[in-house]
């Protein structure tokens, strides 16, 4: 299977296979070094772009180095991403025709005050990258006219 770079519609540079991709089958692994997530928030802090993807709990990050950290956010994804013994993986969940941008759902759920805006393009676009669970944590609680939350 053959994976290129190329600029990206969603997000400066995605990206993109060159050869047909069946559903099940592993498009990519993301490489790259490991930091603690205290470690990448201050390599990180004055930083507008990371290439960071969370292991298990979200403690010990990989800071990309690869292909794979080409591949963009879609609410409408083309793929999903696994951890298995502290590897990432990047798996097709439908067939991918040749050329096609390879994406998945990045799920965020840690941002600070960032809104993370998605520009996937995609019909039921959430309008940012945060997990739909996060979404919901970080909207403020509603109230009704007597205090009481609705």
């Amino acid at each position: 299977m053959g994976l290129i770079i190329r600029s990206s519609g969603i997000h400066a540079a995605g990206c993109y296979t060159t050869t047909a991709i069946r559903k099940g089958m592993r498009v990519a692994e993301y490489t790259g070094h490991r930091l603690s997530k205290d470690e990448a928030d201050v390599r990180y802090q004055d930083s507008p772009v990371t290439y960071l993807f969370g292991l298990g709990d979200g403690s010990m990050v990989i800071d990309g180095h690869g292909l794979a950290m080409f591949i963009n956010h879609s609410c409408d994804p083309n793929c999903e991403t696994s951890e298995e013994d502290g590897r990432i993986w990047i798996t097709a969940i439908r067939n991918i025709v040749a050329g096609e941008e390879i994406t998945y759902d990045y799920c965020l759920y840690d941002g600070g005050d960032d809104e993370a805006l998605c520009n996937c393009g995609a019909r039921a676009c959430r309008g940012t990258m945060y997990a739909k669970k996060e979404i919901g944590r970080r909207q403020p609680a509603k109230r009704s006219g007597n205090g009481i939350r609705a």
